[in-house]
């Protein structure tokens, strides 16, 4: 079984910021793998698929992202998940717009959402895709900058993110994590 759980926040004045990529992925790969979100539970939407045989969770917790860790641990508890069998995907400040990043393991590195989740799964070595948001330029509050939308001119950029992190998803269902870092970063 594998769980791939995109991190943001829920409302509609949430939809389309920088903080919700991880949903945005979610919601490709819901498309993409026919995995309907139809499920409540945990304070996270989910929907469970068989994907080449393996069984597929997408979940979206419904927290907020500073709280994402108190809806994945009870799944993941219920469903008697290894950490192993776990992807997380959530905008990076660090890297630039449409860049993403693969890794296995790390610090928070400041991303509140990944806090909550190394205090509730008590580890940092999960498996996670970073998808780049760069910073802000201009002076702009990080808060006010990554619940802020997207520009004309990043949409491209962010769009084909979110294809590649579903593809990278797509073929973590079929091959080892190090595999798939090896072949997207």
């Amino acid at each position: 079984m594998k769980l791939i759980v995109g991190l943001g926040n829920p409302g509609r004045q949430y939809e389309n910021t920088r903080h919700n990529v991880g949903f945005k992925v979610i919601d490709q790969l819901s498309e993409d793998l026919s995995i309907s979100l139809d499920r409540q539970k945990y304070n996270g939407i989910y929907g469970i698929g068989h994907i080449s045989g393996e069984k597929v969770i997408l979940l979206k917790p419904l927290t907020y992202m500073n709280l994402s860790g108190e809806c994945i641990r009870p799944l993941m508890d219920f469903y008697d998940m290894n950490v192993e069998d776990l992807v997380v995907i959530y905008d990076d400040l660090d890297l630039p717009v449409g860049k993403i990043r693969l890794r296995a393991k790390g610090s928070a590195g400041g991303h509140n959402g990944i806090k909550s989740m190394i205090q509730h799964l008590g580890t940092q070595e999960f498996n996670r895709i970073r998808v780049g948001i760069d910073r802000p330029t201009n002076g702009m509050k990080i808060s006010d900058y990554v619940l802020g939308q997207f520009t004309e001119a990043d949409l491209q950029g962010i769009n084909e993110a979110i294809s590649y992190s579903a593809k990278a998803c797509e073929s973590w269902i079929q091959q080892p994590f190090v595999q798939v870092m090896n072949e997207y970063n």
